[in-house]
């Protein structure tokens, strides 16, 4: 048997089911044996998209989907999706194609160095000897599958997926076990916690990567205590549960931080405590902090913890609900006081239904169309912002955005991924324009792939959250870094690629034609115009009052 098939054939006796990606003549011998193997092949327009199509796929199932890019410019392209899976710790196997070992350092066609992309992954394997790809694959899926979870790549030159050469047999080891917590660390966490009058909780992605949310609750009801996520952490505490706090992010409301400074004790878990969801570690946190995380270097960043656990978010929080008192203490109240005030000062923005709207009001509006159960993937900008603090998440799986990395262009690839992870469920991506515009050609692997995905397009004709910045802080001319004059018309440009396209300006209207939208068979555009001169959520919600 081939390499090519062999490598194939341990994907999918590894559970990968999915692969993206755009073939390429080096990349023939895979595309062939994956109809063989029974794995999906989703063919993309950009190798941009890749990448964040396997993350969507990871972030709304748990499960490791698998990218195919050619050498050089494919590989290249994919690097910024590799980055944004490498900060999310999310598991996707990246199988590059390499330049052939006789002609590497000749500059042969697309040639790369292989290290190139050292700083982008968990970790980069180099296929040295054909004989060694199923094994190399294998280790592969089992690092990417290991917590801390990550990207990995597997570069195999090109001239080995034809031979026909045994395998080495990789050894039969399943992924490592996350590391389960210390029992002494673990009674002290629960006295520091249980004799706290108002502890609190902040919960990040690792929750989301553990499956923790259903101890996270169980440990937040028993301590009384509000929930507040990071943006990463966004759906691992539904939001409509009473001890929902509010979102520690980029438009974090002072009413919203004083539930962390103020309390006596604070329990952080999966969660790095990186400089995006802190403000740069300008977060005040209780002086009697415990801290839960898989990275041990993660431990001190920005804040010294009083206990701290390398540890598994999901087996730390089943250890906690057995050693924490079941309190009945105000953080409910406290919870309610700080979603009250979001509400209010968003409600201090929104002025009628008259478009164009504040984001916030199509937000609500788009949120009330939506079954609960949508899987909804959201794009970076400034319109990603407003989402976190206006648009309620309701369960782990069903929200996802990118995290630290921020990359904009990732609301509809990681939607693509994400309706072949759950082909059964509604799934909508939410975008700006400007974010759509760095992956608008993906549109046509909707209608191509006849993937039934909703895209609403937030349009205001400009990067606003630059040109707001660049009008306050610069005193450069409003909507400096817009478009107005060469307006964009994604109705026109979606049908032209296949899809159904609509508008929607109205609150009303936004939420019959969305509801239409998801109800509907194969892919719809929903524009929806918004004010380009609104406030941005970074400076409104943390406006003084």
């Amino acid at each position: 048997m081939a390499v090519g098939d062999e490598v194939v054939a341990r994907l999918a006796a590894d559970g990968v089911e999915t692969v993206f990606g755009i073939p390429g003549k080096q990349t023939l011998p895979l595309n062939q044996a994956m109809e063989e193997y029974g794995i999906e092949y989703v063919m993309t327009r950009h190798e941009t998209a890749v990448s964040h199509n396997a993350w969507g796929y990871a972030e709304t199932s748990g499960e490791v989907a698998a990218t195919v890019v050619i050498p050089g410019p494919g590989d290249m392209n994919a690097m910024n999706g590799l980055k944004n899976a490498l900060n999310d710790c999310t598991p996707l196997i990246h199988i590059a194609v390499e330049t052939e070992p006789e002609v590497r350092g000749g500059d042969g066609i697309h040639e790369t160095p292989p290290d190139t992309y050292d700083n982008v992954v968990k970790e980069n394997y180099l296929v040295e000897e054909p004989q060694a790809a199923v094994a190399t694959v294998a280790e592969a899926v089992r690092t990417a599958k290991t917590a801390p979870k990550g990207p990995v790549r597997v570069g195999i030159p090109k001239n080995f997926l034809g031979m026909d050469v045994p395998q080495a047999a990789p050894p039969a080891a399943d992924p490592a076990e996350p590391p389960r917590p210390d029992a002494d660390a673990v009674a002290a966490a629960a006295d520091r916690l249980g004799s706290a009058d108002e502890p609190v909780i902040v919960a990040g992605g690792g929750v989301r990567a553990s499956e923790a949310t259903e101890s996270l609750t169980a440990v937040a009801e028993r301590l009384d205590a509000p929930v507040l996520t990071t943006y990463k952490g966004k759906g691992t505490f539904p939001e409509d549960h009473p001890l929902s706090a509010g979102v520690l992010c980029g438009g974090t409301s002072p009413e919203v931080a004083a539930v962390l400074a103020d309390a006596d004790a604070a329990l952080a878990v999966g969660t790095d405590f990186d400089a995006v969801s802190t403000g740069q570690w300008s977060l005040d946190v209780p002086e009697n902090l415990i801290h839960v995380t898989l990275d041990a270097n993660d431990i001190g960043t920005g804040y010294e913890p009083t206990v701290a656990l390398v540890a598994d978010a999901d087996a730390t929080l089943a250890a906690l609900v057995e050693e924490v008192p079941d309190r009945d203490g105000n953080g409910i109240e406290r919870a309610r006081a700080a979603r009250d005030a979001d509400e209010s000062r968003v409600d201090d923005l929104v002025s009628g239904d008259e478009p164009p709207l504040m984001s916030p009001t199509a937000l609500q509006a788009v949120r009330s169309a939506l079954p609960e159960d949508t899987v909804v993937a959201v794009d970076a900008g400034g319109s990603r912002i407003w989402t976190l603090v206006s648009f309620p998440a309701l369960g782990p799986r069903s929200y996802v955005n990118p995290g630290s990395w921020a990359t904009m262009g990732t609301g509809l690839p990681s939607a693509i991924g994400a309706k072949a992870a759950n082909p059964d469920a509604d799934v909508v991506a939410l975008t700006g324009d400007g974010g759509l515009m760095m992956c608008v050609h993906e549109l046509a692997t909707l209608a191509a792939e006849d993937i039934d995905v909703t895209v609403v397009v937030f349009t205001n004709q400009d990067y606003a959250i630059i040109s707001e910045e660049a009008e306050r802080s610069y005193g450069l001319e409003e909507m400096t870094y817009g478009w107005s004059g060469a307006p964009l018309s994604f109705g026109p440009i979606a049908e032209g690629m296949g899809l159904d396209a609509m508008q929607a300006e109205t609150p009303a209207e936004i939420e019959s034609t969305v509801a239409d939208a998801v109800a509907s068979d194969g892919p719809t555009l929903v524009a929806v115009p918004t004010d380009p001169v609104e406030p941005q959520a970074s400076e409104w919600m943390s406006r003084s009052r």
